[in-house]
């Protein structure tokens, strides 16, 4: 069954909300071949890049405020609202002036509080819809913090973009997705849609239906995917493009699931196994806190015999053999990895207070 969202940014969308377009407006034709296109598909808001916060200054930096006109145009013959994203008070006084409909709030400028404030200040008394990017590190509260004040600015209507997140680490994404942090931010504001923007994670075509797909398994309310009638030759971001016919192909083969259960012997074969992981939780709180005690006694010995903390040895053996424990046990070794990176440093901050403490002398 397909969920309408009747709320998110004002209009009414089945499941998935589609934000489509080109990643930056390098034409009048261009605009309007693509959004003449993007009438044909479920497509409930246009995007287009006007400006261009790009890493180097030699790069296409957007076609500047001419764009506006060549979208709003685009909007007027196809119905389709239309949103571009806006890095300072003068990008916000141009597009409000132009008659855009949304505004979104980039990456790079999210990172900001000074920038967000600034821009937050001049939607001041504004009625219009305004989408956030994740900030480029990994940091939910500064997320949040960039929702709060454009709210805080009297904004009602706001919706969070999950892009991905910079890293010094090569791997198969242009931007790692870190799911846990969008999902972090969705348990503590379960009001603000998300919405997803596979684009950008990926950084290659090949990889935006995989990511779609695990973006709408988690129930995101929406994507941002980006479209050009000629992709290869796009002047920015060309290899994570579609042309809108193969956006429509993607969107065939997307699966969306429902949120709810309606079968009530499937909703109660799923609470009897949620009930038995809930036990197996609270098993593994009391070893995990068992484990403490056990890192205490050693940091009192430690410190008795003016031994460091850290024994890098003893610790390179531990993650040998539990890698090789949860590989037999079916478990990923990344993930066991990191579950005991995570104990490790838990043992060490235990063992660190043990050693700081003044002893208690009657």
């Amino acid at each position: 069954m397909k969920r309408e969202i009747k709320n998110i940014l004002g209009y009414k969308s089945e499941r998935p909300f589609l934000i489509s377009g080109p990643c930056g407006a390098e034409s009048e034709e261009q605009v309007m071949q693509t959004a003449l296109e993007l009438a044909k598909l479920p497509v409930s808001l246009m995007r287009a890049g006007i400006w261009k916060p790009r890493t180097r200054p030699n790069s296409f930096q957007g076609i500047g405020d001419i764009g506006l006109k060549w979208v709003k145009q685009a909007s007027i013959i196809t119905g389709i609202p239309v949103t571009v994203e806006v890095a300072s008070t003068k990008h916000v006084e141009a597009a409000l002036k132009a008659g855009i409909d949304v505004l979104w709030i980039g990456a790079r400028t999210s990172v900001n509080p000074f920038t967000v404030q600034e821009i937050a200040d001049s939607l001041a008394g504004v009625d219009m819809p305004v989408m956030i990017k994740n900030p480029v590190n990994p940091d939910v509260e500064l997320w949040i913090g960039a929702i709060e004040r454009i709210a805080k600015a009297g904004i009602k209507n706001i919706a969070a973009i999950h892009r991905g997140f910079s890293s010094y680490e090569k791997t198969i994404y242009r931007n790692r997705p870190n799911w846990e942090i969008p999902i972090e931010l969705k348990r503590r504001m379960p009001e603000i849609p998300m919405i997803c923007d596979p684009s950008h994670i990926s950084g290659k075509r090949e990889l935006l239906l995989a990511i779609s797909q695990v973006a709408m398994d988690l129930n995101y309310d929406g994507l941002m995917i980006e479209t050009h009638i000629d992709p290869d030759h796009a002047l920015s971001d060309a290899k994570q493009q579609i042309t809108p016919a193969e956006l429509g192909e993607l969107l065939g083969k997307l699966i969306c699931r429902s949120h709810s259960i309606d079968d009530t012997l499937t909703l109660r074969m799923i609470e009897g196994l949620r009930e038995k992981m809930d036990k197996i939780d609270s098993d593994i709180l009391d070893l995990i806190s068992k484990r403490m005690d056990v890192a205490k006694a050693i940091g009192h010995y430690k410190k008795e015999n003016n031994i460091t903390i850290l024994q890098a040895e003893r610790w390179d053996e531990i993650v040998q053999s539990r890698m090789q424990t949860g590989l037999e046990k079916l478990l990923d070794k990344g993930f066991v990895k990191k579950l005991f990176e995570i104990i490790h440093q838990e043992s060490i901050n235990q063992q660190t207070e043990i050693m700081n403490k003044e002893d208690i002398k009657v």
